[in-house]
């Protein structure tokens, strides 16, 4: 089992100037010890039901692609892109042009988008969540497109694109995965047994995660997709992280393991958050591997 890190906060000690240098640390710090990702948010506003809406928010892409210099190993992604966000030719693009830049280590996050108040708030078009999935189809469409040998037409309801160019080619082979997050049961699950590589869980319980596994198994039966091919990710919601014994998380890991679970992706936040990661990393990432 690997271990992520997710950036979810950008207010760290010393203010917005603060920022580069202490995102640096932190993800110089990731690498070092072993982590196998480094992830962050797509979004424009602070999401207004963790932290206060005002707080530092970096755009998502600029941010992995200054990751992405400051590092040599660590797999890098969104987690995830709200598909109202970027046109998804574009979006295309700005993946492709992250992998050919960090040589490789590019993956598509992607889900449905929900965060109704950046939208708004920025002038970015918010449809109802069924078109909003009909759009992450198509896009996961027009990205898979893009990334093969077709450079021709695109014609969908929402997107038409007259030819699907993109130069250079991605440097991942045979192209950037594609991760998909959200628990959804009827659409999201079935889009990753459709689409994805990977898939990202939340961790409410590993009773509701061992769920959310079955029905996705369910959904690649129907669909004549081997489950077995589907990377299995999971971000952590718990309490476990703080203090300096990390048995218990280990533990429950191991549970989540025994499900499939592949990653563990955690949110390291607050002033001491360098800290945490360098000696979370070095307490459970031998652990993780040895499950």
């Amino acid at each position: 089992m690997k271990l992520g890190i997710h950036v979810p906060s950008f207010t760290f000690r010393g203010g917005d100037s603060a920022i580069p240098g202490t995102l640096e640390r932190l993800v110089r710090g990731a690498e070092d010890v072993g982590c196998d990702s480094v992830s962050v948010m797509d979004h424009f506003f602070q999401m207004e039901d963790y932290f206060p809406v005002t707080e530092p928010m970096l755009e998502g892409y600029t941010t992995l692609g200054f990751i992405a210099a400051i590092t040599s190993r660590v797999k890098v992604r969104t987690l995830v892109t709200g598909i109202m966000y970027r046109h998804p030719g574009i979006l295309a693009k700005t993946i492709t042009t992250v992998d050919v830049l960090s040589g490789g280590r590019a993956e598509l996050g992607v889900g449905a988008a929900w965060y109704e108040r950046e939208h708004r708030g920025l002038g970015v078009e918010f449809p109802a969540v069924s078109e909003r999935f009909e759009r992450l189809e198509e896009a996961l469409r027009i990205c898979l497109q893009m990334w093969s040998d077709d450079d021709g037409p695109f014609e969908g309801r929402h997107y038409q694109l007259a030819e699907t160019l993109c130069s250079p080619r991605p440097l991942s082979q045979p192209r950037p995965p594609i991760l998909i997050g959200g628990g959804g049961e009827k659409k999201t699950l079935k889009l990753v047994a459709r689409f994805a590589d990977a898939c990202n869980l939340f961790t409410p319980s590993v009773a509701e995660v061992k769920r959310k596994l079955d029905i996705l198994a369910e959904h690649c039966r129907d669909v004549g997709r081997d489950y077995d091919t589907i990377r299995k990710t999971i971000l952590y919601t718990g309490e476990l992280l703080a203090g300096g014994d990390h048995s218990p998380f280990v533990d429950e890991m191991a549970r989540y393991h025994a499900l499939g679970i592949d990653e563990v992706v955690v949110m390291p936040t607050g002033d001491d958050a360098v800290k945490r990661v360098v000696e979370m990393g070095r307490a459970v990432i031998p652990r993780l591997a040895a499950l």
